[in-house]
């Protein structure tokens, strides 16, 4: 096909209608554009190699089609956009110098400017275009609860010392932690709570007193955190300990018992005593 554009003095005119759809190439082309082309083809076309009903026809539906398909992309566009209302998401923004912002935050609503989706996200609108990434709410409530690092402590019985579990967080972004709780479990399934007194913590570091462990048999035993966190968070998976040695009594309290013991036979040697005095004088009674 030809096209024949009016000449001036030997100079080409082009008419504005066709300038102004020139402008436009370097975007989208939507169905007034394409009306336009049609347009100035019809008008500029050779009169001696005249156009046929039927390309005309084919052009328009091909126009048609190409609008129907825009419409789709656009209402999908829509449709997704607005299914993110209370998402998570990061956005990453270039301003015109190039520069690059990244912004996280949930999508407050979702707004209409120009026929394109814009989101709220922390008070500000940002195009939707710029969304880099959907985040899990699963994923990132995960990410924020308290946690603890996967170890194994021991305990020696021989030679006790107070037990130290490290990498403990409390959590973060509305999910912290104010204290926890910790309890033993035993291969035979017996539950050992630890009193609170007996546990401290700093710094990501729980410290249990070594008393906690002097009355317990060598083996291994599961220990258990529980957070007070608003998931109500317990960890039984992340932190083993393995006890060994045997447990040893107290000289201290055998020697205390060794003496109730003499006490207590003192006691019964004084009544037996006084059993045989009392026999003994029913007696000199009875010969008198």
């Amino acid at each position: 096909m030809s096209l024949v554009a009016p000449v001036d003095n030997g100079q080409v005119n082009i008419s504005e209608t066709s300038q102004e759809t020139e402008k436009k190439t370097g975007s989208a082309l939507d169905k007034d554009d394409f009306l336009m082309l049609l347009v100035t083809q019809m008008k500029y076309q050779d009169p001696l190699e005249p156009e046929s009903n039927t390309e005309y026809v084919a052009q328009l539906a091909q126009f048609s089609s190409l609008e129907q398909m825009q419409n789709l992309n656009s209402t999908a566009t829509n449709t997704s956009a607005y299914t993110l209302v209370g998402k998570q998401v990061r956005i990453r923004e270039t301003s015109e110098t190039g520069a690059e912002k990244e912004v996280q935050g949930m999508v407050e609503y979702v707004k209409m400017q120009n026929g394109k989706p814009y989101v709220s996200v922390n008070g500000e609108m940002y195009s939707y275009d710029d969304i880099v990434e959907v985040i899990d709410d699963n994923y990132l409530i995960s990410q924020y609860i308290p946690s603890v690092k996967q170890q194994e402590i021991t305990y020696l019985h021989h030679d006790p010392q107070n037990a130290k579990i490290t990498g403990i967080s409390m959590g973060s972004n509305g999910y912290e932690a104010t204290s926890l709780a910790v309890a033993l479990m035993a291969e035979d399934g017996t539950t050992t709570k630890i009193d609170a007194g007996k546990l401290s913590y700093k710094n990501g570091v729980l410290t249990i007193d070594k008393s906690v462990f002097a009355s317990l048999p060598a083996g291994k035993y599961v220990v258990g955190i529980g957070f007070d966190d608003i998931n109500k968070t317990v960890d039984y998976a992340s932190v083993t300990l393995t006890i060994k040695g045997n447990v040893e009594k107290n000289p201290d309290t055998a020697g205390k018992d060794t003496e109730n013991t003499d006490k207590v036979t003192d006691g019964t040697d004084k009544d037996a005593e006084n059993t045989d005095k009392t026999e003994n004088t029913g007696k000199e009674t009875a010969q008198a």
